[in-house]
Parts: C-alpha cells; sequence; structure tokens
C-alpha cells in the first residue's frame, strides 16, 4: 500500500502586473505581457492650457463650406439675371409680408442691428480674452468687421430693390441676417459651444422678421446666412491655426 503524498502548503500568488510580465520589478506599475509601452501613456497625455475652457471653436467642414459657397454663388446668380428662383421667391415674400403685427416683425428683425448684436459679441469677447482666448477673441472681431466689407459691394453689384420699396436698391444680401449670423454664433463659440442652439434661434428669429416685415426678400436672408458660415469658417480656422502654434511661432495675433 503506497503511501498517499502530503499536500504541499499553498504558495501565494504574485501579483496579477508582476505575473504576466518576465522581469518586471515590484514597483507595482503595470506593464503590458509583451513587454511593450501602452499606446496613449497616462503621463503623455498633455492637458489643456492653462486659463482656456476645454473646447474650441467648431470649425465647419469642408463639403459645409463648399456647399455654403455654392449656394451663395447659385443665389447671387438668379438675382442678377432675375431667373425662376428669383421670380419664385418674389411671389412668396409679397404673400407672407404683413402676415403678423408690424411692431412684432420689427422687434425680431432688430435683433440683427449693430446697436443689439454688436454689444452681445463684445461681451463674449471680453469674456474670452479674460480667460486666456485672446486669438479667438480678436479672430472673432475680425470676423464681424468682415461682415460690411463684403455685404455693402454685393449690395451695389446687384442693386436688388426692396418688397416694399421697388424704387430703392441695396437689399440683397441682408446686412442684418449676415451681422446676427457672426455676432450671436461667434459669442456663442467664445464662452460656451452650448449655447450655439440660442445663437441659432436669435438667428432665425431675425431673418424671419426681416421677411415678415418686408425688410428683405427671403433669398436675401438665405444669401446672408451662407456668407456668415463661410465668415465664421475661416474665422474659426484661424483660430485653431493659432492655438496650435507654439508661442514664439504663432504668427497670428495671440
Amino acid at each position: 500500500m503506497r503511501e498517499t503524498p502530503r499536500a504541499e502548503p499553498p504558495q501565494p500568488r504574485p501579483p496579477r502586473a508582476i505575473a504576466h510580465t518576465t522581469g518586471a520589478s515590484c514597483s507595482g506599475t503595470p506593464h503590458r505581457s509583451d513587454g511593450r509601452t501602452p499606446h496613449t501613456p497616462r503621463g503623455a497625455r498633455q492637458p489643456d492650457p492653462p486659463g482656456r475652457p476645454g473646447t474650441t471653436p467648431p470649425v465647419p467642414g469642408r463639403p459645409t463650406l463648399f456647399s455654403a459657397l455654392v449656394a451663395l454663388a447659385v443665389v447671387t446668380w438668379q438675382v442678377l439675371v432675375h431667373g425662376p428662383l428669383a421670380r419664385l421667391d418674389e411671389r412668396a415674400s409679397l404673400a407672407v409680408v404683413d402676415t403678423v403685427p408690424r411692431w412684432l416683425s420689427e422687434l425680431a428683425s432688430d435683433l440683427g442691428n449693430m446697436t443689439v448684436a454688436l454689444p452681445v459679441l463684445a461681451c463674449a469677447m471680453a469674456y474670452a480674452w479674460l480667460r486666456g482666448r485672446r486669438a479667438a477673441a480678436l479672430y472673432a472681431g475680425l470676423a464681424m468687421a468682415a461682415v460690411p466689407l463684403l455685404v455693402i459691394p454685393l449690395k451695389e453689384w446687384t442693386a436688388r430693390p426692396g418688397p416694399l420699396e421697388p424704387w430703392a436698391h441695396g437689399y440683397y444680401p441682408s446686412g442684418h441676417t449676415a451681422t446676427a449670423v457672426v455676432a450671436y454664433f461667434g459669442a456663442a463659440f467664445l464662452v460656451s459651444n452650448r449655447l450655439v442652439p440660442v445663437a441659432a434661434v436669435l438667428t432665425a428669429v431675425t431673418g424671419t422678421g426681416l421677411v415678415l416685415r418686408g425688410f428683405h426678400w427671403p433669398l436675401d436672408v438665405v444669401a446672408s446666412l451662407c456668407l456668415g458660415v463661410l465668415i465664421l469658417g475661416v474665422s474659426s480656422s484661424c483660430t485653431r491655426r493659432s492655438s496650435s502654434r507654439s508661442p514664439t511661432g504663432c504668427s497670428g495675433p495671440s
């Protein structure tokens, strides 16, 4: 009869990180089993620059900017030649003018006045400047300065008469709509992207009020929306390029 061998007492197991690593030290630092370093080690993650929020202005993609440019070109061409799209635009506009009380449509269209929109953008620029986002604040100001530089030549070139004032010219595109787009969306990008829906509502109310009051044709508003997207796209791209460079090698404002 054979003797039953006595069971050996259980041996303590090494820690999991050390047991899977040949020659690993007992420092407690985990290692990959194949000896390679992780692709994204925690120590290599760079925090956001001090004094800046974690987000940067969103840059419209190339398809969006290209679509806005094409739409602006097509609408401008139709207005210049008084094509079918422009004639349809005029019929639709005359059908909705004064369908709401004038005081209400005027109040909505006033959101695109410089005296209303510009202080909103100025406050957002001051906030961004104090938070250290000086490049973003300066490019937002340059975007607003570009609005009259682009809108006024287009008004002179197209010389479109107004819905209620056919003897007057210079209604295309809508300066109030372009001002609202750049001011309200620019302010939202500087403060918080969560305010983008608010900017969209303010811009939509402005354009709707302009059409219902008879201050502009619908295509005037559409063209300014496209123009505003292009301006904001260029401004946001410049801001991102400036923020990605080092302070010593940045050619843009800081």
